[in-house]
């Protein structure tokens, strides 16, 4: 399995994830609010912050019809065309929000809707391409994007394994050398319970690419879980306040938040470590604690010993308690005291 360089960043299972703060439509409008996000993403320890580049021309239509209605849901009784109006990043922003971006030392990538928006992400020398979940299916402009050769993430929410495939071996086609799939549920929110993290092991293996989740839960406790299970890369819609009313804003983390899952999933990927049954540095202080057989009885010189006069306690300074057997019955070759530990020396 190869790993992905992003910005200089290794990106792996030997390596602590990967933490994506997913601006999306979080800037509600302001481009202040979206410069205050990077900067806060940064502070919070995040790798890299993500846009979105689209225009509401470039992923939907201008229509009221009733399948271009959304019924239910957070965003229930409006049009795309209207969510999507709200939402997108203005395209003049882009070069100040990288600029903003580099100059801060936070990654700054995006996930492009349609050919122009690659077009536009390149002219801004982007190190990376996010294809979202519901574009994973466009196998056109996955593998324009992958032409650029420049590293790509897919996220699979929806997804079946035939056409995750499908996305993979289009990234391959286009180009694409560093790839990496993100498992998802494509629901804003999404209950934790739908995540199926046991899934994650399974792509590692049937598609033998980094691996890692895009979470749209409510919490970091499923993120964190990830990491236990193979992912190497999280993705988690970010603000500033999630009270602020925006599109996005109350299934994504604050500032606090996002600081805790960078600090709790690097913490979970260390615990991983290697196969080790031996003992670890923290325990080598303490080895002297473990079990053994100590006198608790005084014997003279050439006195038998019986299970009165040895017991097993804490500390373990006498031969370990499994040669218990081999001890009762023989006798002291020296005059032992209570409280001496047991010693092969000692015995004939």
């Amino acid at each position: 399995m190869k790993n992905l360089i992003i910005n200089g960043r290794e990106i792996g299972s030997d390596f602590p994830p990967y933490i994506i703060a997913e601006l999306s439509a979080n800037h509600n409008g302001s481009i202040d609010t979206a410069l205050k996000i990077i900067t806060a993403a940064k502070r919070a320890g995040a790798d890299a912050v993500k846009l979105q580049t689209y225009k509401p021309d470039t992923i939907t239509l201008n229509c009221d019809s009733d399948e271009f209605q959304i019924q239910g849901g957070l965003w229930d009784g409006r049009t795309l065309y209207e969510l999507y109006e709200e939402a997108h990043m203005p395209w003049a922003w882009h070069k100040t929000l990288f600029d903003h971006a580099r100059e801060t030392g936070i990654t700054i990538f995006s996930s492009p809707f349609d050919n122009t928006a690659v077009d536009l992400l390149e002219d801004l020398n982007a190190p990376a391409y996010k294809i979202a979940s519901f574009e994973a299916v466009d196998i056109p402009l996955i593998k324009y994007a992958a032409s650029t050769g420049k590293p790509m993430i897919i996220s699979t929410g929806m997804a079946d394994e035939f056409e995750i495939e499908e996305a993979i071996t289009a990234a391959r086609e286009g180009g694409c050398k560093e790839l990496a799939i993100l498992h998802c549920v494509s629901g804003y929110p999404a209950p934790a319970e739908d995540y199926n993290l046991r899934t994650i092991p399974d792509m590692l293996r049937r598609f033998g690419v980094v691996t890692g989740l895009s979470d749209h839960t409510l919490d970091n406790t499923t993120a964190i879980a990830s990491v236990a299970v193979g992912s190497s890369i999280i993705e988690k819609h970010f603000t500033l306040d999630r009270s602020g009313g925006g599109p996005d804003d109350s299934f994504s983390l604050q500032p606090e938040e996002l600081f805790a899952l960078c600090q709790d999933s690097k913490t979970a990927w260390a615990a991983l470590g290697n196969i080790n049954y031996g003992k670890k540095l923290s325990e080598q202080s303490n080895v002297k604690f473990r079990r053994s057989l100590y006198f608790i009885k005084t014997l003279m010189a050439g006195e038998i010993i019986t299970n009165e006069h040895i017991r097993s306690v804490r500390p373990g300074y006498g031969i370990e308690p499994k040669y218990l057997d081999d001890v009762l019955g023989r006798k002291v070759k020296v005059d032992v005291s209570y409280g001496t530990p047991v010693k092969r020396e000692m015995i004939e």
